[in-house]
């Protein structure tokens, strides 16, 4: 079961084209565009992580760059597959990011470069991490809110923290989206927890479930409220 995340309004989707940044929400950017160029051309998602390989010749018993003209077929196929990587990256971007980037003369320089900018060095993102892990163990069901709401905000937290590096088992999950629950969900909390075994519940079958409930609720509520009416 799909939820919907509030970072995906409003944007056009398609298989065949590469997640666009504007420079706002990264994470969600960063996760779509690491699938999209996996599922594209893995040699130049390598290219990416762990950088170009450059022609290059010994002189003199130092590594020096191989003119052009000397180009084996592997050295091309080197080059290429980067210059394949950064235009990627480039065509991905609007112009804010791209003069941020235009500078740099490989892929891996310009992934790099994204996540210092938006994600910030190790103690930033540490900092992060700790910020949204407090949102997660804080987190609860707002009384207006309905259950579709209510996951939205708890996936755009585990969405945010998992791009950090952060993760939560499914069973973690599920266990805690049971504990945000408020009072009048108790009856529907331990008769799940009576009847399913929460380390291998699926979170999507525990939101069906919740979901149904819901509408039996507000079913409840109003057969209440129309008989008070009535009185």
């Amino acid at each position: 079961m799909a939820i919907p995340s509030s970072s995906s309004q409003a944007e056009n989707f398609s298989k065949h084209r590469a997640p666009f940044f504007t420079g706002t929400d990264y994470p969600y950017w960063k996760t779509r565009m690491t699938w999209y160029l996996q599922s594209t051309d893995l040699d130049v998602w390598d290219v990416i992580e762990d950088g170009p390989t450059f022609p290059t010749k010994l002189v003199d018993g130092v590594l020096v760059p191989k003119p052009k003209q000397e180009w084996n077929e592997l050295d091309r196929r080197n080059f290429q597959l980067n210059a394949k990587a950064v235009f990627t990256l480039q065509c991905a971007m609007d112009r804010n990011e791209y003069n941020r980037i235009c500078q740099c003369k490989s892929a891996k320089e310009i992934w790099r470069l994204l996540e210092i900018t938006h994600e910030g060095t190790n103690q930033v993102k540490e900092s992060k991490i700790n910020l949204l892990v407090h949102n997660y163990e804080l987190f609860s069901m707002k009384e207006t809110e309905t259950i579709v709401e209510m996951i939205t905000r708890f996936t755009d937290i585990v969405n945010g923290l998992e791009a950090l590096g952060k993760t939560y088992k499914e069973s973690e999950k599920v266990m805690k989206i049971l504990r945000s629950l408020p009072s009048k969900w108790h009856t529907k909390v331990t008769a799940i927890q009576e009847a399913k075994d929460l380390t291998k519940l699926p979170m999507e079958e525990l939101i069906g479930s919740l979901m149904t409930y819901e509408i039996n609720l507000t079913k409840s509520y109003k057969r209440v409220k129309t008989k008070r009416r009535r009185a």
